[in-house]
């Protein structure tokens, strides 16, 4: 068996598997299917430029698939997920910037909106001493309550 994969076994196997896996990826999203494809293209891409035993690439492509899935969980992934304001906690707003949607002078409130979504909402209360107008940008700079304090920038 091991020697009829050897014989038959070309490196664009290799590549159309890790397209058709990272190609799985929209279907279940997990990022573990892309970079087990990744592997399994590198290894195409190896075994096109020299030649290797059947054992040589399914070792290959599992050292790959580890280090792949390794880096994606230890770096990639907290990287990216640090850029969301989703799940922050309250207190970490201020010293945000927001964008005012609506201000009633009267009042001195009115509605800011964030450039991505904060504890899962994109608008918020605020309240603002300075004269704002809808556009202007502004920073939190107290919590009170369920409202949040901005000033002008």
């Amino acid at each position: 068996m091991i020697e009829w994969l050897n014989l038959h076994i070309e490196y664009w196997h290799w590549i159309v598997t890790g397209l058709l896996l990272a190609a799985a990826e929209m279907f279940i999203p997990s990022f573990i299917l892309l970079w087990i494809g990744v592997s399994a293209i590198i290894v195409g891409l190896t075994l096109a430029l020299t030649p290797i035993s059947f054992n040589e690439q399914l070792i290959l492509w599992m050292l790959l698939s580890i280090i792949c899935l390794f880096l994606w969980f230890k770096y990639i992934s907290p990287a990216i997920r640090t850029r969301s304001h989703a799940g922050m906690a309250l207190e970490s707003l201020i010293g945000q910037q927001a964008m005012v949607v609506f201000y009633d002078a009267g009042a001195n409130s009115g509605q800011i909106k964030f450039p991505v979504p904060v504890l899962g909402n994109e608008q918020w209360s605020m309240i603002c001493h300075d004269k704002v107008i809808p556009g202007d940008r502004v920073k939190i700079t107290e919590i009170l309550g369920n409202k949040l304090l901005v000033h002008k920038l």
